[in-house]
């Protein structure tokens, strides 16, 4: 018989909730973390987020500052913070390392999150593919050369990873 000490939580922001209140219930005892949040340095925070907003599908959950130099947008759980650098400042955004991302965002079906990115006129890098680490993706550039990559796990059943 195996005794539960505690309880790690790490899914969709809006489910924390219930699992922290069950397991109090139960008397576990409990912490909740979601997913985090990927910060990214750009050079006109509102441009950068009415990108994700409108190419993207994320919601603006606020911007910080008068003027603002810091928002949070968001999408089915996923947080990226955007950080406005200082006038003259200068970025330097994964991608122009040998077109590496930025971000990773594992999604339920990357050729529909595709599809959507393509219709609102996203920066569209690669289409869909089939990578030989078992991720079906494809890759968008923001405003400021951050790219993105949107991915989902492509393993047959059965399968073991790695």
């Amino acid at each position: 018989n195996q005794k539960v000490s505690a309880i790690v939580i790490n899914v969709d922001p809006s489910q924390v909730q219930a699992g922290l209140e069950t397991a109090k219930t139960a008397g576990v005892p409990v912490f909740g973390m979601d997913a985090g949040a990927t910060p990214l340095l750009v050079t006109n925070v509102t441009a950068s987020a009415n990108y994700y907003r409108d190419k993207l599908g994320f919601s603006v959950e606020g911007f910080w500052g008068d003027p603002p130099m810091f928002s949070i947008v968001m999408r089915d759980g996923l947080r990226v913070m955007l950080n406005q650098v200082g006038p003259g400042d200068k970025i330097h955004p994964n991608g122009g390392y040998d077109g590496r991302f930025s971000v990773y965002c594992s999604v339920n079906d990357a050729d529909a999150m595709h599809t959507e990115a393509s219709a609102n006129g996203a920066d569209i890098v690669c289409p869909p593919d089939d990578m030989p680490y078992m991720m079906r993706e494809f890759s968008v550039r923001d405003p400021d050369g951050h790219l993105l990559a949107f991915g989902h796990d492509i393993t047959p059943k059965g399968a073991a990873n790695g």
